[in-house]
């Protein structure tokens, strides 16, 4: 199932799309908040569990984020299986390439994810992982409905979980 909004559709990453995400990775203000850039080397494993979120389930992983209006890649964003305190749990991520900030393409695609998840998907609870000095992604999941229900450690990191419940 294709998952679109109104400026945005959404694809799996294919081999293809590697020099895209390494931009991606290799940018230092888009890892900012998740850690170092990454080498080749690293962007390949990044794909790779990518890769293999995809045999979670079709509509969910990692996916490039694609304006529609020029078929230009712009980010990526997906519905990601998270473990969290022992629990699943589904994560609604996002990242926009710097070009693009500002012009309101996390939400759309954000909010698109959350009404796919809860629609489609029948999830009643969704959560966004945020590290908490992004303001951005903040403000990204308090606009699609998402509240900060805790703070915890994940992979050495103080993350905020927000969720819909």
């Amino acid at each position: 199932m294709t998952i679109l909004s109104e400026r945005l559709y959404f694809q799996p990453y294919e081999e293809k799309d590697f020099e895209f995400l390494f931009s991606l990775l290799s940018d230092p203000k888009m890892v900012q908040y998740i850690g170092n850039g990454q080498t080749r080397n690293g962007a390949k494993k990044f794909l790779d569990w990518i890769y293999c979120t995809y045999e979670a389930g079709p509509d969910l992983g990692l996916m490039v984020l694609v304006r529609k209006e020029d078929n230009t890649p712009i980010g990526h964003a997906g519905l990601v299986p998270q473990v969290i305190d022992r629990e699943e749990e589904i994560e609604i991520g996002y990242w926009i390439a710097q070009d693009y900030w500002g012009k309101g393409y996390a939400t759309e695609a954000a909010k698109a994810l959350r009404d796919h998840g809860i629609n489609q998907l029948g999830k009643k609870r969704l959560i966004a992982l945020i590290q908490p000095g992004n303001l951005a992604s903040r403000e990204v999941a308090k606009k699609i409905g998402m509240n900060c229900e805790k703070e915890i450690v994940l992979s050495g990191q103080h993350v905020c979980v927000y969720s819909n419940s």
